[in-house]
């Protein structure tokens, strides 16, 4: 099986068999195995032990860590509590002036300044990490039913899952693609392993998309050779697809949509209205390809596009709009578009309902709109109760909203400007806010009530999040969705880390947050500074290609007593300093839970709790969050859009949305939705919603399990 498919499995609690059945000559084998994984990362077979072999070390290791780099401080923490913050400054610079001024990056990097120090035995009461192990069928038929469900989102997918997507179907030639929901997934899987079959889940005007991810693709090329050789000048701005003059394609790239727009043409995926919308767009790609048309589809297409025919819904939409006609601009778009372009516009719509009519006449129009979105998709209603939920009063609350959006696999965020402030249309009167979040909640649960049947849902499932765009996120052991809050242990410590490898320095960098947007920075920059055995930090090390690693330790109830009343959180991130990107290298990060901080090594795979690969296509990547006040780790997993090396710049307040999403809609809330009769037992379900294993919860044959990292199934479940 290959390494990406015994990864995945791995982070979703499962160590493969190498052969079917036990053999009873091997049993020292599987004693050695079993104690192996026990001693490495306290890790417990709880079904099929007498499977175990020594292959699964190797697994538990690649995803864990082996021969993780030392700190730059060995002796972490305890030789920097009484380091003077001069000293550590002093220690920094000599290191910077070997790696940066000489040029010398051949060894890692350690303090110069640092007293002698002895590390304690490691013998802490770990929780156990319980796994199973499966046969090679079983497995099988796991990763198939994981396809199944990317195949059926109708978002994008994270680098990780759609690299596992395109390895599973290119070495599984039998697996029959019946639906590819997403349209950026199909593109991508086209652009990565130039399959031509996915151009019949793809429309004519999606070649634009495919434009702009090859064009992304040239211009991050281009910005780290720029970045290589022009070193601290600044790169020029991205240019949009829009200008196509600006394309910086290769002739392999040009061969390559010739070939998808010839194949579209030949399928009859042709939808003429939705290219117009995009006339000029078009017009620069067909004159950058020197496209020739092949059939008469073609030809009366390219005439089209050069022609005068301005045929645009959306200009439709605005003409009504500008008279005041809300109705009329709504039955343009959904004649057109569905009740998911109306679902999409909701906030541009609702915005234009004149407040100056009686209020019957402002709640009928508003009901009009509504009931325009008719839309089964469950995904877009779930999206639209988090805006129009609590999560609503942050953007009242601010004088200048933040918007995020994923765009190509990472997350862009744009800040309102003064003039965009003062000419703002479209935040809604809080009352009319209310109306549409009680519409899709009752929406939602009409569509969703009965898909499932006998459900039991675990208590604890309140704190886990639904993966909704998970397009910017990252994959590894321990990862789920944005959002969700993890209980950190009364009395526990907790250790973030990052290492890396194929690059000279990535930083890890924190800072506390105010539920107001005020920060204050912990780093390399500020360690002279911002003095504190609440939150300690091991140094800043640059080693070059043999790796290094970076570490935040906080002591909550230290930290909460100095910082408490000022801030909120600990948002956790990392960037790469050097003249790449992440996924030009080797990078994990995670937390560990501790007892006792000068306990045994610096890395103790065995307190691990996560550990995800960080391989966003940016410098920039906010990791996750410590809830100061209600101690609990949240995920937030986010790969920026961004050529950032240094954190610090720029605002992050816009991360506060993700802090208590749970409380709006969770995993419980959308398993009692789905469930036809929700019952208190394991034993009387059909499907079970828990963050346990069939075998502790005694399930039988035929009963369904979905655990809160089961992103697949989530999907598949909010895409129906």
């Amino acid at each position: 099986m290959l390494p990406i498919f015994e990864d995945h499995l791995f982070a979703q609690g499962y160590f493969v068999a190498e052969d079917s059945a036990a053999d009873v000559e091997r049993a020292e084998a599987v004693a050695a195995a079993l104690a192996l994984l026990w001693h490495y990362a306290r890790i417990r077979i709880i079904a099929c032990p007498e499977l175990a072999d020594a292959h699964m070390l190797k697994v538990a290791q690649r995803n864990l860590g082996l021969n993780v780099p030392e700190a730059f401080y060995q002796g972490f923490p305890n030789s920097v509590r009484d380091l003077d913050p001069t000293l550590r400054l002093a220690d920094q610079l000599l290191h910077y002036f070997r790696t940066y001024c000489l040029g010398d990056f051949s060894r890692t990097g350690h303090s110069v300044f640092e007293a002698r120090y002895e590390r304690l035995a490691f013998a802490e009461d770990v929780k156990p990490k319980e796994f199973a192990i499966i046969t090679p069928a079983k497995a099988d038929e796991l990763l198939k039913n994981t396809m199944e469900g990317f195949l059926s989102s109708t978002r994008p997918l994270n680098a990780s899952s759609q690299e596992l997507l395109e390895a599973y179907v290119a070495s599984n030639p039998e697996f029959l693609v019946e639906r590819c929901a997403c349209k950026d997934t199909a593109i991508r899987i086209i652009l990565n392993t130039g399959n031509l079959n996915f151009t019949r889940f793809i429309g004519l005007s999606d070649v634009i998309r495919l434009v702009e991810w090859l064009h992304e693709l040239r211009y991050q090329e281009q910005k780290l050779v720029y970045s290589e050789f022009h070193p601290g000048l600044s790169i020029l701005e991205y240019a949009p697809v829009s200008q196509m003059k600006k394309l910086n394609l290769h002739n392999r790239d040009r061969k390559l949509i010739i070939a998808v727009i010839d194949q579209l043409f030949e399928r009859g995926r042709v939808d003429i209205d939705t290219c117009l919308e995009k006339k000029r767009v078009w017009n620069g790609l067909l004159h950058h390809l020197h496209y020739q048309p092949k059939c008469a589809c073609a030809q009366e297409f390219c005439e089209i596009i050069r022609g005068k025919d301005r045929r645009s819904v959306y200009s439709a939409m605005e003409r009504c709009l500008a008279v005041g006609d809300v109705r009329g601009a709504t039955d343009a778009l959904l004649k057109a578009k569905g009740p998911g372009a109306v679902l999409r516009h909701l906030d541009h719509l609702l915005s234009r309902i004149d407040a100056t009519q009686n209020p019957a006449q402002v709640e009928a129009d508003v009901d009009y709109v509504l009931a325009a979105c008719n839309s089964r998709n469950r995904l877009i209603l779930v999206q639209l109760l988090l805006k129009y939920g609590v999560l609503a009063d942050y953007y009242y609350n601010q004088k200048a909203r933040t918007f995020v959006f994923v765009r190509l696999g990472q997350l862009v965020k744009h800040h309102e400007s003064e003039e965009e402030c003062s000419g703002c249309k479209s935040l809604l009167p809080r009352d009319r806010a209310k109306h549409v979040s009680r519409w899709v909640r009752e929406q939602l649960e009409r569509i969703c009530h009965g898909t499932l049947g006998r459900v039991y849902v675990a208590d604890n499932l309140h704190r886990f999040a639904v993966p909704l765009q998970e397009g910017a996120s990252m994959g590894g052991f321990g990862t789920l969705p944005r959002g969700t809050r993890i209980p950190i242990p009364e009395g526990k410590k907790v250790r973030a880390f990052t290492y890396w490898e194929k690059v000279d320095d990535i930083d890890l960098s924190c800072f506390a947050l105010s539920d107001h947007g005020h920060k204050i920075e912990f780093s390399w920059r500020t360690m002279a500074i911002e003095d504190s055995r609440a939150i300690l930090y091991s140094g800043d090390q640059t080693s070059g290609y043999d790796g290094g690693s970076e570490y935040f330790d906080v002591d909550f109830k230290a930290f909460v007593r100095e910082f408490g009343n000022e801030y909120d959180y600990l948002v956790f991130c990392n960037n790469v300093y050097s003249s790449k990107t992440f996924d030009q290298c080797v990078c994990r990060a995670g937390y560990m839970l501790r007892d006792s901080l000068d306990s045994g090594e610096v890395y103790e795979p065995s307190t691990v709790q996560s550990s995800f690969v960080v391989n966003c296509a940016s410098r920039a990547a906010y990791l996750f969050a410590l809830d100061l006040h209600d101690p609990a780790f949240v995920w937030l997993n986010l790969g920026e859009h961004s050529m950032q090396n240094i954190a610090g710049e720029g605002d992050v307040s816009f991360l506060l949305r993700y802090m208590h999403q749970t409380d709006i809609f969770n995993v419980r809330d959308f398993a009692v939705m789905l469930a036809s009769e929700v019952v208190t037992t394991p034993e009387e379900a059909d499907v079970v919603f828990a963050d346990a294993s069939a075998e502790e919860l005694g399930l039988h044959e035929g009963q369904e399990l979905i655990r809160p990292n089961n992103t697949a199934r989530l999907l598949e479940l909010l895409n129906a």
